[in-house]
């Protein structure tokens, strides 16, 4: 293989040279902004200056790292950049070797797996609109197509997709058999795609008016509510919506009628519309514990403080729950953990990601109490608030102060998630970081780690606070102990080989097999 620089590798090693290490901080830098941005306005950058950030960073890693940037889908990257990547690898299949393509080809069918079937169905109409519609394209959204466990319900949710992707594969819904070999992709089954009452799904969505009733009961809602009242609440709770509209139906009884086919998340969403704001008490049909830790700190913070201080152990009981189960096998293994958590007003992130900063902290804060010892975790706000249910954006960030209170304590890890703009006074928290890594701690007993939850657009990366402290970005704070992980790389310790290795296991992991485990292995191609 020949990397960018023009170097000869052989068996997969990796020269530890400095085009070596310069290519390992690009691959840090792109994974850094996978996870965290999404190209949506940020507390101090437009969403403008974001899109544009992105749009560099994935051609420049595409172009010189094609295989890292496919096994960047083996990360824990956000979904707005995981459906990016598998675009531009679709879109550029001229550039790919035949190996490169079958690696691919596993990497994005895994992730594709993954995602919200709404973010794929848009993938696919970008592809259409793009031109994209080559052997492989067609192959792999004709397989997800097929694995969908109930084509009838993604006609009725998702209509539009579902007949923008049909078309471009050319894919026919049949009842019975085809005609073998016309090279035409077929979809049979009841509504789903496997046997007779396939065809009734196609005549759905092509052929509206062709029959007077369907078998499959949610086509057949979405027909008689258009007369029939009763029947919208049998339909998903977004296409349900616009019926109720039609119908005239209030806004409450609907919900109230709608509400056994909401997701949890759809529930949580229109809480407020039945009851006042903020003021709503946490639903009693709404399993919080089993959320996602991120999401239920997200909804905790969208809670007034006094229903917090109401509901006080329920949501501390739930948010304890998500934290044990993100932490896993890992839970108690930390030893002694200091926490610095950033609640300053920038916390309040932007009208797209209202809260998110402040989320992440509070979701870490729960998150670093269940992987340390017993009794060994301590956590220190910049707004040195001692309530963590209560906490709120707001005040300058004194994240030097807090550093060197969380060091007094003497932990094994000092974990800060913030978003680096330290300005209390600034730059402090860097300089305290270096004296003490540089001259009371060379010999690192005290590990540490600064998890950063915001994209920084001019930087094309996230901002740092000392170059000598390894940065991850973090979206999500159920990924923070493989973040911890990714982040010794930038510390500079591990070597390029190790974090080329680590890529190889993840691909493997994630597609399994053993041609997927080379999609991450070799430098720039």
């Amino acid at each position: 293989m020949t990397t960018s620089t023009g170097t000869e590798t052989t068996g997969g090693a990796r020269p530890a040279t400095g085009a070596g290490l310069v290519a390992a901080e690009d691959v840090l830098l792109f994974v850094n902004a996978a996870i965290t941005a999404t190209g949506q306005r940020e507390f101090r950058s437009s969403a403008h200056r974001q899109q544009l950030s992105l749009d560099f960073l994935h051609e420049y890693v595409r172009v010189n790292y094609r295989r890292v940037y496919s096994a960047a889908l083996a990360l824990d990257i956000n979904d707005h950049n995981a459906v990016r990547i598998v675009q531009g690898l679709l879109e550029t299949a001229g550039e790919a070797t035949a190996r490169e393509k079958r690696d691919e080809g596993r990497l994005i069918a895994a992730r594709l797996a993954k995602l919200p079937p709404q973010r794929v169905y848009r993938l696919f109409g970008a592809l259409r609109r793009a031109g994209v519609n080559n052997r492989r394209t067609r192959a792999i959204m004709r397989d997800w197509l097929n694995a969908r466990p109930d084509l009838a319900h993604d006609a009725v949710k998702y209509r539009s997709g579902l007949k923008t992707a049909a078309r471009h594969v050319h894919l026919r819904f049949d009842d019975g058999p085809g005609g073998p070999g016309t090279g035409t992709p077929e979809i049979r089954g009841p509504g789903t795609g496997r046997g007779d009452g396939a065809g009734e799904t196609g005549d759905f969505l092509f052929r509206p008016g062709r029959r007077s009733r369907y078998r499959h009961s949610s086509l057949d809602a979405w027909r008689r509510a258009h007369y029939e009242q009763g029947a919208v609440e049998e339909l998903p709770f977004t296409v349900a919506e616009g019926f109720a509209a039609r119908h005239g139906m209030r806004r409450e009884v609907f919900l109230e009628r709608v509400a056994p086919r909401m997701t949890r998340l759809e529930r949580l969403r229109t809480l407020g519309q039945r009851g006042v704001g903020t003021r709503v008490p946490p639903p009693a049909d709404v399993d919080l514990a089993a959320m996602p830790l991120t999401r239920l700190a997200l909804y905790v913070l969208s809670l007034g403080f006094d229903v917090r201080a109401a509901h006080r152990a329920e949501l501390t009981g739930a948010l304890r729950a998500g934290a044990r189960r993100a932490a896993g096998p890992q839970r108690g293994s930390w030893g002694r953990v200091a926490g610095v958590l950033d609640d300053s007003y920038s916390s309040s992130g932007s009208g797209e990601k209202r809260r998110r900063p402040l989320a992440v902290a509070l979701a870490c804060h729960f998150l670093l109490e269940a992987l340390a010892a017993p009794g060994g975790y301590t956590a220190l706000w910049t707004s040195g608030a001692a309530d963590p249910l209560l906490v709120g954006p707001w005040g300058p960030s004194p994240l030097g102060t807090r550093v060197l209170d969380a060091l007094e304590h003497g932990p094994q890890r000092l974990v800060i998630v913030s978003d680096g703009w330290d300005n209390a006074p600034p730059g402090l928290a860097g300089e305290v970081l270096r004296v003490w890594r540089t001259r009371l701690d060379p010999d690192r007993r005290t590990a540490v780690v600064h998890a950063n939850p915001v994209y920084d657009a001019d930087g094309f990366d996230v901002r740092r606070l000392a170059p000598g402290v390894p940065t991850a970005g973090i979206r999500d704070a159920e990924d923070l102990p493989a973040l911890v992980e990714i982040a010794q790389f930038a510390e500079g310790r591990t070597g390029v080989d190790a974090l080329y290795g680590y890529l190889d296991d993840r691909v493997a992991r994630f597609a399994g097999g053993r041609g997927a485990a080379g999609a991450g292995t070799g430098a720039p191609s």
